[in-house]
């Protein structure tokens, strides 16, 4: 409902500074301990470490994340049915490696209680390393300097390097310092008991603390000690997921650099295993720790042979040295951010914020490898590590443009997922592939099939993902190998779901049944978002089969011998696509969410109490599912993804009236909401939801930033700048510019990869201008003039204006403008046993302002 007012800048930046490469926390707090754990959260996409303190005291929830390593479990249903998830997946806490403790004079160094002298903690972009820096007084009146360092290589995907170095600054002191392996899924811990289970406790649905984004626990053991051993410099720990099988090895080496006298011991056991230091520490003789830790996991390979990888992987740091690791993480990144860095000129706060958003992409894909991108990437256990849309929808594009070989990497994961698909399609009793909603294995794992299973609109949004890939990159190969064959198979899906009706106009093709990207609105027919998306895939799939058949015959064969192609089938498909009904009501002159939307009452949201806010969480579906409210942006997604299928004043007919009775209650609307609202003149809000996306969770604005970062809305805020801002569009082979700058902006500028060339844009309020930075020329459209930037040539676009502007606000109720007659008349409440329900006023809407005016949605 309108842009949150969150402020040009919600930090407190007496507590985080604004710096250009690098998220800094000036000085140490408890009250948010889960927020600031994900925000310095260091991965690498195979890899992630919350940011826990060394000590591992105090801690919201400590947590090292291998991608896909993962336990399944029944799901109980209350009501059995055929056809229900009957396994569910969840990320398995791996054993934690960052807990390095620090004893003086036999007093533990806890940050809630130490008297800090300076206290500083930094995520550095550039380089890719977590760094703490402080000065404890120690309760004898000492003065000791405490480093570390923190990181999930890029480099070597398996390894996480630390240091940890200490100086004491007064006096001399006895210290020891204890460096663990500890298992903290099932292990007890050693200041509490085990972690509360539900069944001990856990808050229920209706109940404080509830929560369906959290990640379910475990009842019983999940990782089963296979070996466990200790050596001089080496520590390793293995084991076996109870019930998924999948296998796990954990090797840590240790090393020391000290002038002063020392004593090392070694102690291993089937959950924890330490390596401890006792130092005469000397004022001012410096004491040096390296840790370096290997996790290598496996489907079903022995533990015996993972440690061997292990070995082998510590071995060759062994032999480069712990900062030859470092180096190799900074290069890296270089090349990251010369792909991917979006510069925002005089606008420092967002520019920060900005690159700790890109920098959590890279986190969460760069060495998946293959592997899928989690909704929370390996930064928390939030959606039980599991992959949705998200990934294709609002990280592939960011990662076509600017990574494009890890996008084809995350293509090839959705390809090996195939088979899986294809039980689940003859499960549902339909042809072809049916990818699952939620998924780690590949498997349905979405035990609430109205939001879940329904949402067959994954198979079109996979689809999506390749026609963008193959668009940017020019990567027929992996079309030919691949990626025909999940069209072929998604496109038999939608042929065979949907059905034929016949209207006054002529056949329109149909599909009931179904669940779009908004969750608040449940099994539909003809939900516009679904429709407009299934006619895409239908067409690319007819598309690509034709032009197989047409230039490579020999591969044409293969498809038609291994996949049983019927010619017939190419041709159904683009008669489904031509004929797919897109649900449209004339008198209101917007497009219907599904066929009955405009039906339901509408939420009045102005009216909502924000204590009742996320609505999932105070009402029941099924009160949520009767009213015109939305939890996500629905229409508006597919306003964007298939802009070229509206006109503009569809587009901005249907942000009016949908705008308003969006709640806000999903991070994946704020940045489409943007995209929208700046092309169709709605500058101010564009700005305003591009905070709200960019700030999700360095603010907390949604109240879950503790379970892992949003990286779906982390891939939006690259959108919502690129897309939105620069206005970059890239329908059916052509790339485009319309830009829309926000006012007080003096310049935005990108790269981006375009089949084998690399391109920098920069808008500025009276220009564009495309650089090829290497390649070959690059063909654009600029608001309708063709030019191509050349090699040492750009290619310079002057800009009479940045789009239109509409200064009007929108009101607390959707926008049908003002005497438009139509037949339906609308009621606008809020579900309350204890409140009179709002009567409709002479607009047709509920009482209060009329549609458009006044406050309210603001």
């Amino acid at each position: 409902m309108g842009a949150p007012e969150i402020g040009e800048d919600p930090l407190d930046r007496t507590r985080f500074p604004v710096r250009d490469w690098e998220l800094a926390e000036t000085w140490y707090g408890t009250e948010d301990l889960g927020v600031t754990e994900t925000l310095f959260t260091v991965g690498n996409g195979y890899l992630g470490m919350r940011g826990t303190p060394e000590e591992g005291r105090l801690a919201h929830a400590h947590g090292t994340f291998v991608n896909g390593f993962h336990e399944t479990w029944q799901i109980r249903h209350a009501e059995e049915a055929f056809g229900f998830a009957r396994t569910g997946q969840t990320i398995v806490n791996a054993p934690d490696t960052t807990t390095i403790k620090l004893y003086v004079d036999d007093e533990p160094l806890l940050l809630a209680v130490a008297d800090l002298e300076h206290y500083e903690r930094s995520l550095d972009f550039a380089a890719g390393v977590l760094r703490r820096s402080l000065v404890w007084r120690t309760p004898s009146g000492k003065r000791i300097r405490v480093d570390s360092r923190r990181m999930t290589s890029l480099e070597h995907r398996h390894l996480a390097v630390m240091t940890f170095e200490l100086t004491m600054l007064e006096g001399n002191a006895p210290i020891a310092i204890s460096s663990q392996l500890l298992n903290r899924q099932d292990g007890l811990d050693e200041y509490r008991t085990r972690p509360v289970r539900p069944a001990e406790g856990a808050a229920s649905a209706g109940h404080p603390g509830f929560d369906p984004r959290r990640a379910a626990a475990f009842s019983e053991r999940v990782l089963v000690p296979q070996s466990h051993w200790g050596g001089e410099r080496r520590i390793v720990l293995s084991y076996r997921c109870a019930n998924s099988g999948m296998t796990l090895a954990v090797g840590v080496d240790h090393g020391i650099d000290t002038a002063n006298e020392y004593e090392e011991l070694t102690h291993a056991e089937e959950d924890l295993a330490k390596k401890i230091y006792r130092v005469r520490a000397r004022a001012g003789v410096p004491i040096r720790i390296t840790k370096v830790a290997a996790y290598h996991t496996s489907r079903s390979v022995p533990t015996r042979e993972l440690v061997d990888r292990c070995r082998r992987t510590l071995d060759r740091v062994r032999e480069d040295g712990v900062e030859s690791c470092f180096v190799a993480q900074r290069e890296v990144l270089d090349r990251y951010w010369a792909d991917s860095d979006v510069v925002i000129e005089g606008q420092p706060a967002l520019q920060q914020a900005v690159r700790w958003n890109l920098f959590q992409l890279a986190q969460a894909s760069l060495r998946v490898e293959q592997g899928g991108i989690a909704a929370k990437g390996v930064s928390g256990t939030g959606y039980e590590g599991h992959y949705f849309w998200d990934s294709e929808v609002y990280v592939l594009p960011f990662l076509s443009y600017t990574s494009p070989w890890v996008a084809r990497g995350a293509l090839r994961f959705r390809y090996g997922q195939l088979p899986a698909a294809r039980r689940r399609a003859r499960e549902m009793a339909q042809a072809g592939a049916l990818f699952p909603w939620r998924t780690i294995s590949g498997e349905e794992a979405s035990a609430y099939y109205a939001a879940g299973t329904a949402q067959y609109h994954i198979n079109a949004d996979i689809a999506f993902a390749m026609a963008r890939y193959v668009g940017a990159t020019g990567d027929e190969d992996f079309m030919l190998r691949e990626g025909v064959e999940i069209l072929v198979e998604t496109a038999r899906m939608w042929a065979d779901l949907g059905f034929w009706l016949r209207h006054r106009d002529g056949d329109r093709f149909h599909i009931h049944g179904v669940t779009g990207p908004d969750e608040y609105t449940t099994v539909v027919n003809n939900n516009l978002f679904t429709n407009v998306m299934a006619r895409h895939n239908l067409r690319q799939a007819a598309y690509w089969c034709t032009r197989v058949e047409r230039e490579w015959p020999e591969k044409h064969a293969r498809l038609v011998n291994v996949l049983e192609l019927d010619p017939e089938e190419v041709q159904e498909w683009s008669r489904c696509a031509d004929g797919m009904h897109i649900p449209y009501d004339e008198a209101l002159k917007v497009h219907p969410q599904d066929q009955h939307f405009l039906e339901r009452e509408v939420w009045d949201l102005a009216a909502t109490p924000a204590g009742k806010r996320p609505l999932m969480l105070h009402y029941h579906p099924l009160v949520i599912y009767r009213f015109q409210v939305l939890k996500q942006a629905d229409v508006v997604a597919a306003l964007f993804l298939q802009g070229d299928e509206f006109s503009q004043e569809q587009k901005r007919a249907d942000f009016e009236y949908y705008d308003p009775i969006t709640t806000g209650d999903s991070t994946l609307s704020a940045v489409v909401q943007s995209i929208i609202a700046a092309e169709v003149g709605y500058a101010d809000l564009a700005l305003g939801y591009f905070r709200a996306g960019l700030f999700v969770d360095l603010a907390d604005l949604h109240g879950n930033a503790a379970d892992g970062v949003h990286v779906a809305s982390t891939g939006g805020v690259w959108t919502a700048l690129v897309y939105g801002f620069g206005g970059l569009r890239d329908y059916r082979g052509t790339l485009s510019f319309d830009p829309r700058l926000p006012r007080g902006w003096s310049g935005l500028e990108f790269p981006l990869q375009y089949r084998g060339s690399r391109v920098r844009v920069r808008v500025e309020p009276d220009r564009l201008v495309l650089t090829v930075v290497e390649g070959g020329p690059v063909p654009v459209v600029v608001r309708g003039e063709r030019c191509v930037a050349e090699p040492g040539a750009p290619c310079e676009i002057p800009l009479p204006d940045q789009g239109p502007v509409i200064e009007r606000r929108l009101g607390s109720m959707p926008l049908v403008g003002s005497g438009d007659e139509h037949e339906m008349v609308y009621t606008a409440g809020v579900p309350d046993p204890n409140r009179r329900r709002r009567t409709t006023n002479g607009n047709g809407h509920g009482g209060g302002d009329a549609p458009g005016g006044g406050d309210a949605a603001r």
